[in-house]
């Protein structure tokens, strides 16, 4: 009481609304002492409804988890160190984890010969935390199914809150085309976001639907979600999250017939075919817009339309960055410009030609492409690890889901791979990894499978077990 009283005086005094959280900040303090393991529920269950605030020109946070990453790293940090031998030997061991282990020392490297510095130390500390609560945390917390269907509401909840709160509003504003930003408000950062939450999402629900025998309503309520998500997912406007639920629902089909470990050589083999079919005898300057004829167009048909015809603007101006990237890696391969380096720096390789009227970038975006974002801001080690987890995780999946036998873990290991594979299309197009919503997810999908993979390594020992007891008896 004393402290709300405090926070309403001093809020009076310098109306700053910031302020008024300190109660409830204390309350949250009290809580990660008494339950800290209940206080990171409230985190998994504010990932989706958080939203991004500046509070100056050069900082901004996502609110409220991102304030809550910090304090609940400073509690695993405590854990840690008040028990020994905490972390698994699984985890520390795993191919996964050693790969995002060498990323976060390529990491280091980069940050050390930024060109941004100050920016690049910003990044250096939100990737820590997003590392511990959403890829070490995890391990603490998920132990059995009880804890895997908490998580699937503690998601799905908010999700469906912020797509009726959406969705209202769209039918007030006729499901325009140029007012998805309005609707969306600040729930999510853009249009494209709210995307790509939607399409991870939705393989979870498909499959949640089909483990949902025990509840008739609940499989029905699964069910008109499922209906419900196609006409949502095209009203979100966002061309990569209908092919990342595509990607998705292939990268299922692949595992269940085990040939899902080819896909990323394959899509990487296109792509360095693609890329070296451009590149030889300049050829990529056919793909050069038309600058009196790339529009912005008023509905969504039309923009999909331009997209295959060149002339939707924000398609063209990927090219212009995709361009200027290829360029600028050039100079610096080996650590890049620094995290948040692109913007800074990329202008002074982009060709005129390939410039749109959006290029001014006044909201200084990146990219618009991981594989590109990380070769520019952390040089070729950083992409060719990004491009290397991608495969692996998904190759692990694959093995993970055919040696369980629980038909629970099962589907949760199929929906976590198709999910994760929605992630790879979504940031083929942008670098959502580094935002609050999506970054999260990416990070706890992969723990999630970690997990399940140590699940079905036990159990393989469990049957071991069982057959030589049978053997002996």
């Amino acid at each position: 009481m004393i402290s709300l009283l405090a926070s309403v005086a001093f809020y009076v005094l310098t109306q700053n609304l910031l302020i008024l959280s300190a109660p409830f900040v204390l309350l949250y303090l009290l809580l990660c002492i008494s339950n800290w393991k209940f206080a990171y529920w409230i985190l998994l269950g504010s990932i989706i409804i958080s939203v991004q605030m500046s509070l100056v020109k050069t900082l901004s946070l996502s609110l409220p988890d991102e304030p809550v990453c910090w304090i609940l790293s400073v509690v695993l940090g405590l854990v840690i160190a008040s028990r020994s031998r905490v972390i698994p030997h699984w985890w520390t061991k795993n191919p996964v984890i050693i790969i995002i282990f060498i990323q976060f020392l390529w990491l280091l490297v980069a940050v050390l010969y930024s060109t941004v510095f100050f920016f690049s130390v910003k990044f250096l500390f939100a990737k820590i935390w997003y590392l511990i609560c959403f890829l070490i945390f995890p391990i603490f917390i998920i132990k059995n199914k009880k804890d895997f269907k908490n998580l699937f509401f503690c998601i799905l909840i908010p999700l469906v809150a912020t797509i009726v709160i959406i969705l209202i509003r769209q039918i007030f504003l006729k499901f325009c085309f140029n007012s998805i930003s309005t609707a969306i408000g600040n729930i999510y950062v853009n249009h494209v976001e709210y995307g790509a939450v939607l399409s991870i999402c939705y393989p979870i629900i498909w499959v949640a639907w089909s483990l949902s025998r025990t509840s008739i309503k609940r499989k029905q309520f699964y069910f008109i979600l499922i209906l419900l998500f196609a006409p949502i997912l095209y009203f979100s406007f966002a061309r990569a999250a209908i092919l990342a639920v595509l990607f998705a629902a292939f990268t299922g089909y692949a595992i269940k017939k085990k040939f899902a470990t080819y896909i990323m050589p394959c899509v990487y083999g296109i792509m360095t075919v693609s890329l070296f079919y451009f590149i030889s005898g300049d050829k990529y300057i056919n793909l050069r817009p038309d600058y009196d004829h790339t529009v912005m167009h008023n509905d969504y048909a039309s923009h999909l339309m331009s997209t295959f015809q060149g002339r939707d603007v924000s398609s063209m101006e990927r090219l212009y960055r995709w361009v200027a990237a290829i360029r600028m890696s050039a100079d610096r391969p080996l650590v890049g410009y620094g995290p948040h380096g692109f913007v800074e720096n990329y202008k002074r390789y982009t060709l005129s030609i390939f410039k749109t009227f959006s290029s001014e970038n006044n909201e200084r975006s990146t990219t618009h492409n991981y594989f590109l974002f990380m070769l520019t801001e952390q040089g070729w080690p950083a992409m060719l690890l990004y491009a290397l987890l991608i495969a692996v995780v998904l190759a692990r999946a694959q093995k993970t889901y055919h040696r369980l036998t629980d038909r629970f873990y099962k589907g949760c290991t199929l929906a976590l791979a198709m999910a994760f594979a929605a992630t790879f299309v979504n940031n083929f197009f942008s670098e959502f990894i580094e935002t609050h919503k999506v970054g999260a997810l990416f990070y706890l999908i992969i723990a999630l499978l970690l997990i399940l993979e140590q699940k079905s390594k036990d159990q393989e020992l469990t049957l071991d077990e069982v057959t030589d007891t049978t053997v002996l008896v």
